[in-house]
């Protein structure tokens, strides 16, 4: 009788088959842009902190190539408030490198529609996801969630949808009080933005100098 396969193992196989594809059908293409980045170094037009959702890939959403994005992922792309300690800070820390070694002229906060970060911080965190998650979201994102259910219905769709951009505003808010990324918004070198992407519609919305969020066009 033959064994059932092993799921883990298809999934590894299937991994590994679109690597193949990758040597076989894009490095040949894009060789000499990996070696001009391997020689040269990166010098990224942007960073982008987006959420970790398999979902969501800033680099197909901007279309981008290879060196051109500096990206951050965290559970519900959150950055926090400026607190150098000797405590772990994997966002702050690639921050300060994308800013102050790479100098990228501009930051993106890039947020999503459907994150599974906003929806514990509105509803309840699952088993399984109290021992970081949680802290994590409430520590950061608890001013998100008030101004959310401060000025919404209680509605969940509702709620979920403004608290997710709530999330974006916040984590700009929070770059700020990064006193090398408010020195360079303040004299021109660096620009912060914000975004967010519906992964039902495909659609990517800006954030407007009135607060709204604009679709792209």
């Amino acid at each position: 009788m033959t064994e059932p396969a092993d799921p883990a193992a298809a999934s590894l196989d299937d991994l590994f088959a679109g690597y193949r594809r990758f040597r076989e059908e894009v490095w040949p293409e894009r060789r000499r842009l990996f070696q001009s980045l391997a020689r040269d170094g990166q010098s990224p037009r942007a960073l982008v902190i987006s959420c970790s959702d398999s979902r969501v890939d800033p680099g197909m959403v901007f279309n981008a190539a290879p060196g051109e994005l500096f990206i951050v992922r965290n559970v519900a792309n959150l950055v926090p408030p400026y607190k150098p300690d000797g405590d772990y800070h994997g966002t702050s820390a690639a921050l300060e490198f994308a800013v102050c070694v790479l100098q990228v002229p501009r930051i993106i906060v890039l947020g999503h529609a459907m994150c599974g970060g906003v929806q514990a911080l509105l509803r309840g965190f699952p088993a399984g996801a109290q021992d970081f998650v949680e802290p994590w979201m409430t520590g950061i994102a608890a001013e998100a969630r008030q101004r959310t259910l401060a000025c919404v219905a209680v509605d969940a769709e509702e709620a979920q949808a403004t608290c997710e951009l709530e999330t974006v505003k916040l984590s700009l808010r929070n770059l700020m009080t990064f006193p090398w990324v408010a020195s360079r918004v303040a004299d021109g070198r660096l620009t912060l933005h914000g975004g967010s992407f519906d992964i039902r519609t495909g659609v990517l919305s800006r954030l407007a100098e009135d607060g709204s969020f604009i679709a792209v066009s």
